[in-house]
């Protein structure tokens, strides 16, 4: 969606209005929609809007980042924390084209997200002014929604529309880019949250016919497998999803970004799917005669090759957006709605079954895949340290941490090692796979979550794509845990080039700083763990320790992260080395 927002907000002559500039109107819009965090850069084009701030800066928390993107991040990590909308805010020209990357993450991985873009004055639209540039046009394929406001009496119900599309449906980033003129005007304020836009259908009405023939297969069903997706968790879904596979006995996997929807020790949870997954799940995929795909899209991390998914079986499919119906894999029987309201629906009708002897089947798997790879990825061995050692000693010290990765090896050793007990328990790019992503991700997620602990996995390649944003979390005071997993490579495309490249390691190895040093420049505590009898005792001093901390853990450099299905493989084609 995108348009040029204009609307006649004229007041009842009734009701005596504020007159206030759009910049105000701007945060009294936020106030109205509980906004108490806005993470942003201030430049020229949205000074108007900064100065708004400085006096309601005791009412809305604004986090200074470093750098635009991180912005995006730091309310991705926000919003998936707390299931809220993240807020941003930024100046025009490159304050705005530096968020596109976050935008486009959080378009990928469904996270809500407003943000407020600084524009030139309207006059001067069109004809290449100092830091002009069409943001609407760049973000129309990045964002759920965008628009520009010319106009200060636009603003309010902009903003009220952008919250209500953002977090409604598949939610989604959106953009209203505002002139400078529409922030210094004057209208007079009132805002009117919207419930309903007329061409915006976020929920589907529910299909009587496809719930009971989703019942219908269930029931018949003797090997079926609950697909777990993100959409349980941004349903709040959790507890209807127990309560339908307690009654059905049904195995249940989990995407990437569908874990902690499930708590990992939960007795029918077999495990991860997709490329990094667990055993059992993926090759018990061409056995299954059924698959419930529960608010996932059939990424393709997680099928591999298409047409060789659920080979045997026939799918089910419960999904809120449409568009994701039939784009990957064929659905027998499409389910459309919020799966917090679908899925009591089949609980209902569906037949108590015990479907034990089908779950020991996954049983078997995953003591092969214990004996063979988790046991050895986590045992104290050879001369150096390795990363799922390092995953779970953290997850045993910190035993119901919120979970914030990077991405690459580290981010593929911690969700298969970290263990969850609640929801929303684990933070990760996974659609776009930003590196860079995880260290503003996890300032944001510990704002969102103070009373939680925080810990971020990151490697050393990631780490410096947004390590300036050390600085804002020593001036923000976040506490936020960093396990930095230093192997000297851009470990993953290493492990690519090493296992389909014939070892031609073609710029991956690394040359680092000095990790302290930069711990010490930004006054965060710091730990290095070379060997194995230290990584207990450190990482306890991180987990004790008052505010941020850096654990630096350095590791085995040619490590691989398994099991692994080869890019565009069947699922089943799953390696164990």
């Amino acid at each position: 969606m995108k348009s040029s927002f204009h609307t006649d907000t004229t007041p009842s002559p009734k009701k005596e209005l504020p007159r206030i500039s759009g910049s105000e109107a701007v945060m009294r819009s936020f106030l109205a929609e509980g906004v108490e965090t806005i993470f942003g850069y201030p430049g020229g084009a949205i000074i108007p809007v900064y100065n708004a701030l400085y006096d309601y800066r005791d009412k809305i928390n604004h986090i200074l980042v470093r750098h635009e993107q991180c912005a995006i991040h730091a309310a991705q990590g926000y919003a998936r924390a707390t299931g809220r909308t993240g807020v941003c805010i930024v100046t025009s020209g490159p304050g705005a084209t530096n968020t596109v990357t976050g935008l486009a993450d959080a378009l990928l991985d469904s996270t809500p997200i407003v943000l407020i873009s600084g524009q030139v004055a309207s006059k001067t639209l069109g004809t290449d002014a100092f830091q002009e540039i069409n943001f609407i046009e760049i973000t129309q394929s990045v964002t759920k929604w965008n628009c520009q406001v010319k106009r200060a009496e636009d603003i309010p119900a902009a903003i009220a529309k952008a919250f209500y599309i953002a977090s409604t449906g598949r939610p989604g980033p959106v953009v209203i880019d505002i002139t400078k003129d529409a922030q210094t005007g004057f209208t007079d304020f009132e805002y009117n949250p919207i419930k309903f836009i007329r061409s915006y259908q976020p929920y589907a009405d529910v299909d009587n016919d496809q719930i009971m023939e989703a019942v219908r297969l269930i029931n018949l069903s003797r090997k079926p497998m609950a697909l777990i997706g993100q959409g349980v968790i941004l349903g709040g879904a959790e507890q209807e999803l127990k309560e339908f596979l307690e009654k059905s006995g049904i195995p249940a996997a989990s995407t990437l970004l569908g874990l902690s929807a499930l708590p990992s020790d939960h007795p029918q949870y077999v495990g991860m799917l997709g490329m990094h997954g667990n055993y059992g799940p993926n090759i018990k995929n061409r056995d299954c005669d059924l698959l419930i795909a529960i608010g996932m899209r059939f990424d393709d991390r997680v099928t591999g090759d298409p047409s060789n998914f659920g080979i045997n079986a026939k799918v089910i499919h419960l999904e809120i957006d449409p568009a994701e119906i039939n784009k990957i894999v064929y659905a027998d029987v499409p389910v459309l709605g919020d799966v917090k309201q679908t899925l009591p629906l089949i609980t209902k009708h569906i037949s108590q079954k015990d479907h034990t002897e089908w779950l020991n089947e996954f049983k078997v798997c995953y003591n092969i895949e214990r004996e063979d790879i988790i046991e050895p990825a986590i045992a104290r061995r050879g001369p150096h340290l390795r990363m799922g050692e390092v995953v779970d000693a953290v997850s045993n010290e910190f035993d119901d941490a919120i979970l914030v990765t990077d991405v690459g090896q580290q981010q593929m050793f911690a969700s298969r090692y970290f263990r969850f007990k609640q929801s929303r328990s684990i933070i990760t790019s996974g659609g776009l796979g930003t590196m860079g992503f995880g260290l503003p991700a996890a300032i944001g997620a510990k704002i969102g979550s103070p009373e939680r602990d925080v810990c971020l996995f990151v490697g050393d390649g990631g780490l410096q794509m947004t390590l300036q944003e050390l600085g804002t979390i020593y001036q923000s005071e976040v506490g936020v845990k960093i396990v930095l997993m230093n192997n000297g490579f851009l470990g993953m495309v290493r492990q690519w080039q090493e296992l389909f490249y014939d070892k031609r390691y073609s710029f991956t190895e690394l040359t680092n700083p000095d990790f302290e040093l930069i711990a010490k420049a930004n006054h965060i505590p710091y730990r290095l763990v070379e060997k194995h009898e230290e990584l207990e005792s450190a990482v306890k001093e991180m987990h004790q320790s008052e505010g941020a901390f850096l654990l630096e853990v350095r590791l085995q450099r040619e490590e691989n992260v398994f099991p692994m299905v080869p890019a565009g493989a069947p699922v089943t084609d799953i390696r164990l080395e």
